[in-house]
């Protein structure tokens, strides 16, 4: 018998640690997670809760280079660069950049696309399997454009969607305003993708914590990781405010954290914190029928039967945790532009967490190429809901020495982990 404190000592109580940790105790393996805030309080929490495969596609595409050097000059456009000395900031953009090709493009969403699939099927699985009360509905998605060029230009990514099996439909003006009332007049059409889904991340993430514990598996929150004692094994125990922890594997799921983390071990991963932003009302009147993407200001749009939120926008300002009013304001001016009523009678919350961003668009899945018990979860970009469910099926096959139900090579830590 082992004295560690679990099998399986898990770093981070986001959706995505969350997930590893129902999956692992799934297959009879006990598990302890630490949290160092409340489970799903930070970037698992203010998200617009969307599970998309139509989302597949890289950001990193042909043209986008032009495209975001044109938003650095607005602060409130949909990407944003805070002007600053930051050598690390330059380095992954630069790399970012080398990725704006045809080729690059393809591999990654292929290889996103699969992951997205994945975890689409498992999330519902899991919804109804546990009884989870989250808000789900498979409602699809619309993109939807003011502009016919915009439209007809986003048209070119469906070829690579099809070729994964994610159904799009193109809808024109006079049917997206037949099919969404909460639209305003003169909108040119949307793309419609059947297979999307929705669901309220806060709930959806204190349901999995409440699988977890009914499970067996042990979470601690207002716990913080402070440093790591190396050894034989690899980490042989993980250091915190509250103690030593020890797990015969420590899977690291730390989100936009991760970086600084794998650091101190000797681990250098290309992942920058972005910063996303929403708005959380009681829902309106007229409210829509399921999520929008405004595709032209970059705005998400959620509704649920108590609730309504604006999201995204990308900001890369290192680890401020300020409220941006000119990015919070653009959220609004942007819906406006769009719906009949772009915010509720009651505003609940305006929120910004990190995103943990890759260069590749791809997580970091699997075993670390230094510690031979650390494994790695993160990297998830704009996707950790939508990703989570597949990524802990994933952890959990490899740790077994299973195969993954998809290619898990793309998402080995080998491919850019390594040695700081």
């Amino acid at each position: 018998m082992s004295d560690d404190d679990a099998e399986v000592l898990i770093l981070g109580g986001g959706v995505i640690g969350l997930a590893c940790a129902h999956y692992l105790l799934a297959e009879g393996r006990s598990v302890r997670l630490l949290e160092q805030g409340r489970v799903g309080g930070a970037a698992s929490h203010g998200n617009c809760g969307t599970l998309t495969p139509s989302h597949s596609p890289p950001l990193a595409a042909a043209g986008m280079v032009g495209q975001a050097l044109r938003w650095m000059l607005s602060p409130s456009a949909p990407l944003y660069i805070k002007p600053r000395w930051d050598p690390a900031l330059a380095k992954w953009l630069l790399a970012v950049a080398g990725r704006c090709n045809a080729r690059d493009w393809r591999a990654s969403g292929l290889a996103k696309g699969a992951l997205l699939n994945l975890s689409r099927a498992l999330t519902e699985d899991l919804v109804f399997g546990q009884d989870l009360d989250c808000g789900f509905r498979a409602s699809g998605f619309h993109y939807v454009f003011r502009s016919a060029r915009a439209l007809e230009r986003q048209q070119r990514d469906l070829p690579l969607l099809a070729e994964m099996g994610i159904r799009a439909s193109v809808l024109d003006g006079a049917a997206l305003a037949a099919d969404e009332p909460a639209l305003r007049p003169g909108m040119a059409g949307a793309i419609h993708f059947p297979g999307d889904a929705q669901l309220r991340p806060d709930r959806y993430t204190a349901e999995l914590a409440r699988v977890v514990r009914e499970a067996g598996g042990v979470i601690e929150e207002g716990v913080s990781v402070t440093g790591f004692e190396s050894g034989r094994r690899g980490i042989d125990a993980v250091l915190t405010n509250e103690g030593r922890r020890t797990g015969g594997k420590v899977l690291m799921a730390m989100g936009a954290w991760s970086p600084q983390f794998a650091r101190s071990l000797g681990l250098a991963i290309p992942i920058q914190p972005g910063k996303g932003y929403s708005i959380t009302y009681d829902r309106p009147a007229v409210a829509p029928r399921r999520p929008l993407v405004l595709k032209e200001r970059s705005v998400c749009v959620t509704a649920w039967d108590d609730g309504f939120r604006l999201g995204s926008t990308m900001e890369f300002s290192g680890y401020d945790d300020r409220l941006n009013r000119t990015r919070l304001a653009a959220l609004e001016r942007g819906a406006a532009e769009y719906l009949h009523e772009p915010a509720g009678p009651h505003k609940r919350e305006e929120w910004c967490g990190w995103r943990p961003m890759m260069v590749d668009d791809l997580p970091l899945l699997g075993r670390s190429p230094r510690h031979s018990n650390l494994w790695l979860a993160t990297g998830h970009g704009m996707m950790g809901m939508g990703m989570a469910a597949g990524t802990g099926r994933v952890i959990a096959d490899l740790m077994l020495g299973r195969a993954p139900p998809i290619d898990p090579a793309p998402y080995a830590p080998s491919r850019f982990a390594a040695q700081a």
